[in-house]
C-alpha cells in the first residue's frame, strides 16, 4: 500500500513539473488591436497640424466617444468592427461635424504564442461629407497593429 502511495506521489510530482515546465512564462507584450491611424492636415498649407478640438466617435455610440473635445491628438486611433465590413464614424473637427464610412474587409493574424490572435483590416472604400473635411488620402490601406499612418484628413 505505501508502494502505492510512493507512486502516486511520483506521478503528481512529475504531473505538476510537466505543468511548469509547459506554460510559457512570457507575456503579451505587443499591441494586439488594429486601429486605422489617422493623421490631420490643413487643407490651405498642407502642414501636419492636430486640430485644435477633436470629437469623435461611432455612429449610435455618441455616449461612448473616442474622442471628446480632445487637443493636440495626432493621430486618431480608430477601431474597426471585425463582425461588419464597414464602419460610420462623426467627426467634430473644431466644432464642424462630418461623417465618415470606412468599407473595409478583415482577416485574423496571429500575434504570438504569448498574444494569441488578432484582426487585421484592409481599407477599401470611404465616403465623407464634406463639411470641415476637405479630403482623404489613403497611405496605407493595410490596417494592423504596426505604428504607421494608414490615412490623412485635410481638413
Amino acid at each position: 500500500m505505501t508502494r502505492f502511495v510512493s507512486v502516486a506521489v511520483q506521478l503528481i510530482i512529475a504531473g505538476f513539473f510537466t505543468y511548469l515546465i509547459s506554460c510559457s512564462p512570457e507575456a503579451c507584450f505587443e499591441e494586439t488591436n488594429a486601429f486605422l491611424k489617422a493623421s490631420f492636415y490643413l487643407d490651405a498649407t498642407g502642414n501636419y497640424k492636430a486640430p485644435d478640438s477633436l470629437t469623435l466617435y461611432g455612429m449610435g455610440m455618441d455616449t461612448n466617444k473616442l474622442y471628446n473635445k480632445a487637443v493636440s491628438v495626432q493621430p486618431a486611433l480608430l477601431p474597426l468592427n471585425s463582425a461588419t465590413d464597414n464602419c460610420t464614424f462623426i467627426i467634430r473637427i473644431n466644432g464642424i461635424t462630418d461623417t465618415i464610412i470606412l468599407k473595409y474587409s478583415s482577416y485574423p493574424h496571429l500575434i504570438s504564442k504569448e498574444c494569441g490572435y488578432t484582426f487585421y483590416h484592409i481599407l477599401d472604400s470611404y465616403i465623407v461629407t464634406n463639411n470641415i473635411i476637405d479630403t482623404i488620402i489613403v497611405r496605407n490601406n493595410n490596417i494592423t497593429t504596426i505604428n504607421e499612418e494608414n490615412v490623412r484628413i485635410f481638413y
